[in-house]
């Protein structure tokens, strides 16, 4: 081989060893709907293709075939239009704008994140009597937060489903918004505060897989990562009973401490969870003396406060600021809790009901 050649060779070589340690999980995708996505990838790219490849090829063809130096090439001065030409550089393009509209109108819809599934993957349909995985999603500065409200346990920084059994994320977050990401199990969504978005996934394979934030949201947002463990039934059942037993309770003060920004937070299990503190964190009244925003909004639908409203303020008071650890912060204020908006059916509207005032 030629000293030249040998030098490429081994220029190429760390290359080539950076490339062997990638995993395109965004092509090699665990769950249905990222298995669906890729799919949408593959199929775009190929229909832009029909027109890239062949614009690139003419391009170079003609740069060749009409070279200064080819005289043997046809010279057609006075040329200046063809029919047939213009209907194959139209049409073309059409027909694949058209192909790739009616693909993400059906894709779109098929994979709206708050339709629920209907099948567990391209073979298998959903069993009847199959009730989905819950799982409140939480974005906190700068760590996740998930709760399981059926099995009545809470975990930071870590989360695990069955295998093929469909999943239902609830997504809101504390402060500033976030986005809530498994490339292996589904696209990303969004986590707001103050609101709830959803997405309807299932994990088909077992095994470990990443989970971070996919938008930007301050100093610690590069550590704000996850595991996500994809089990069999019994292993989840396992992993779910394991935190019951050895996992403390997350409580509405221990939810304000774990609310408060931090890095590189370490996996946490909570085996045991205050009532109704999901909601509470949604609806942005986890403090015990503050009115939830499903409350200001019932009552705003009812005519509202009107000017004693604008002095309904309240604070944590000194003693209990102290005992949560927030004795050195400044003090917020936020809108006081009243009496509480119930539904047309009766029932209390908001967590805060059975809390003193």
């Amino acid at each position: 081989m030629p000293p030249l050649k040998k030098l490429r060779a081994l220029l190429l070589l760390p290359v080539v060893a950076l490339l062997s340690g990638c995993n395109a999980v965004l092509l090699r995708p665990s769950g249905d709907i990222a298995v669906q996505q890729r799919d949408l990838i593959y199929i775009s790219t190929f229909l832009m293709l029909l027109i890239i490849v062949p614009v690139i090829f003419l391009t170079l063809f003609f740069a060749w075939r009409y070279r200064r130096s080819n005289t043997k090439a046809t010279y057609s001065p006075d040329w200046d239009h063809s029919t047939q030409l213009e209907l194959v550089i139209w049409a073309a393009p059409l027909l694949i704008i058209i192909a790739l509209g009616a693909l993400t109108w059906i894709s779109t819809h098929t994979l709206d994140p708050y339709r629920p599934l209907s099948r567990l993957d391209a073979q298998r349909e959903i069993p009847a009597g199959t009730k989905p995985l819950v799982v409140e999603v939480v974005a906190l500065d700068w760590k996740w937060l998930f709760f399981y409200p059926a099995e009545g346990i809470a975990t930071v920084n870590e989360l695990a489903a069955p295998v093929d059994r469909p999943i239902t994320f609830k997504i809101t977050a504390s402060s500033v918004m976030n986005s809530f990401f498994i490339p292996a199990l589904a696209g990303q969504i969004y986590a707001m505060p103050g609101m709830e978005t959803k997405l309807h996934a299932v994990i088909n394979k077992p095994g470990e897989f990443e989970g971070f934030s996919a938008n930007y949201s301050g100093a610690g947002f590069s550590g704000m990562r996850f595991k996500f463990h994809g089990l069999s039934n019994g292993n989840f059942d396992q992993w779910v009973q394991k935190i019951k037993a050895g996992g403390g309770e997350l409580s509405r003060d221990a939810y304000l401490q774990l609310e408060r920004p931090s890095e590189r937070e370490p996996v946490r299990h909570y085996g045991s969870v205050a009532g109704g503190l999901y909601d509470a964190i949604l609806n942005r009244c986890v403090e015990n003396n503050r009115m939830c925003m499903k409350d200001m909004m019932a009552i705003d639908a009812n005519g509202g406060l009107g000017l004693p409203g604008t002095y309904n303020l309240a604070s944590l008071d000194l003693a209990t600021r102290i005992r949560l650890g927030f004795g050195d912060t400044p003090t917020r204020s936020y809108v006081a809790a009243m009496c509480t908006a119930s539904d047309p059916s009766g029932a209390t509207a908001s967590p805060s009901a059975d809390r003193p005032l």
